[in-house]
């Protein structure tokens, strides 16, 4: 029979249409196993992945590269590809170098422009898309990365890491210091891995620093071992690697340096969990061992832990280039908490404390991957975010901005630092072409 659909079947199907609109896109599976590993081709924003230890391949299952990226010019009108319902634009450009971003506790927005050796600071403006220009806070610095504020909820002190030392300038809540810097920690080893950051400890009697290693793998390293103390001491780098892979405490005045943890081959970013207080640390580990092997890693880092470099790698899996060198060290490895694609190069971390996401976002992390340079094809140039449950760990991370590599050859963008501002916006900073870009939903 023909003639118009009744009212009841027709408000019926517009309900039936409604849901189907309205239900939320279902999750994409988390990606396992030998589907957790990938390359560029595989990013989106929501692709989930988790390594496990029981995935990780054999050493030189894949011959080792050596594939450094073509950094071409952003395409006009490019921005980072991000989930539905969030917006990326262009905050700041003409950057040399920008790397680590911390915002202050009164929302300016610090940056250590390290290609420059200055500090640069912005005070964003309530509502306005873009910041005004920036004040040079500190300059004539030697390739600066770590910024910390002490004490942390009403800072009087503004701590940066050189790569040859640890200063400290007078700080009052301006866009300059209010006075001459203080040198902390007047000498630390240079060459090798050259970042070095800071986080303060949630009492404000201690602060952070990392160092990286001075090589790949110490294939020469020479030097005592200790035969007591904790594995963190035992596992210590010697020779030329003395006091580097390692994370290290001191307090405020600067005096009182000493290991936290070893064994960590680059810790580059630093960062405390908030309400937690756990200390966070994302590290890239070494080459020539093939494209999927070994992941980089984002972790809490515990005083006494020793994470297995150069020895060990990922718990107790031995390095056969110093295979049967450290029988003592097994067992000692402590396994990180998040695997992270091999060669992806994780640099920056920061809890997403902000209101501006959705809810489910808060006590996340964000972690920026700068990008791989060793392996056969891309991976890293983007930003994931670690998810967490209860505020711990569940080893998953999520693809958040994508969409930075142009080519298997070549990529646009080369994500650095990364900050939540006071209005709950992301910025996340790009070393390529000298980017900030913010995003917000």
């Amino acid at each position: 029979m023909g003639g118009r659909p009744r009212p009841s079947r027709m408000r019926a199907a517009a309900a039936a249409l409604l849901a189907l609109v309205s239900v939320p896109a279902l999750a994409q599976p988390v990606r396992q196993g030998a589907a957790a590993f990938g390359d560029w081709h595989g990013d989106a924003p929501g692709t989930v992945r988790h390594i496990t230890v029981d995935a990780l391949p054999r050493p030189s299952a894949t011959a080792s590269s050596s594939r450094g990226p073509s950094v071409v010019a952003r395409p006009s009108g490019a921005l980072p590809t991000v989930p539905a319902g969030f917006t990326a634009q262009i905050w700041a450009v003409g950057l040399d170098g920008p790397r680590t971003l911390r915002t202050a506790p009164n929302g300016d927005v610090f940056l250590a422009e390290s290609g420059a050796g200055r500090i640069r600071v912005w005070r964003p403006t309530a509502g306005a898309a873009h910041p005004a220009a920036p004040s040079t806070f500190a300059s004539r610095l030697e390739e600066p990365f770590g910024i910390a504020f002490w004490p942390a909820d009403q800072p009087r002190y503004v701590y940066v890491a050189e790569t040859n030392r640890v200063v400290r300038y007078p700080y009052n809540g301006g866009l300059a210091p209010t006075g001459p810097a203080d040198i902390i920690i007047p000498s630390l080893p240079e060459g090798g891995h050259w970042t070095r950051d800071l986080a303060v400890a949630p009492d404000g009697a201690t602060l952070y620093l990392s160092i990286g290693s001075s090589s790949n793998v110490a294939t020469g390293m020479t030097g005592t071992v200790a035969a007591t103390g904790s594995a963190a001491d035992r596992g210590a780098a010697s020779g030329d690697e003395a006091n580097r892979a390692a994370v290290f405490s001191f307090h405020p005045d600067g005096s009182g340096l000493q290991r936290v943890a070893s064994g960590l081959r680059n810790c580059v970013g630093l960062a405390v969990q908030p309400g937690a207080g756990a200390l966070w640390c994302v590290t890239n580990e070494r080459d020539g061992m093939g494209d999927d092997l070994p992941p980089d890693y984002a972790t809490r880092v515990k005083s006494g832990e020793f994470f297995g470099w150069p020895w060990y790698y990922i718990g107790d899996h031995e390095d056969p280039r110093h295979r049967g060198e450290r029988p003592d060290l097994r067992g000692q490895v402590t396994t990180p908490d998040v695997l992270i694609q091999p060669h992806s190069a994780p640099l920056g971390i920061a809890f997403y404390t902000g209101t501006n996401f959705p809810p489910d976002y808060v006590g996340d992390a964000f972690v920026t991957l700068h990008g791989s340079w060793n392996r056969a094809t891309r991976t890293g140039y983007k930003l994931i975010r670690l998810r967490m449950h209860n505020g711990q760990p569940t080893g998953e991370y999520e693809d958040f901005a994508t969409g930075m590599v142009a080519s298997d050859n070549a990529v646009w963008a080369r994500p650095v630092g990364v900050t939540v501002l006071h209005d709950g916006s992301l910025l996340m900073s790009e070393d390529g072409n000298g980017t900030i870009f913010r995003i917000t939903h």
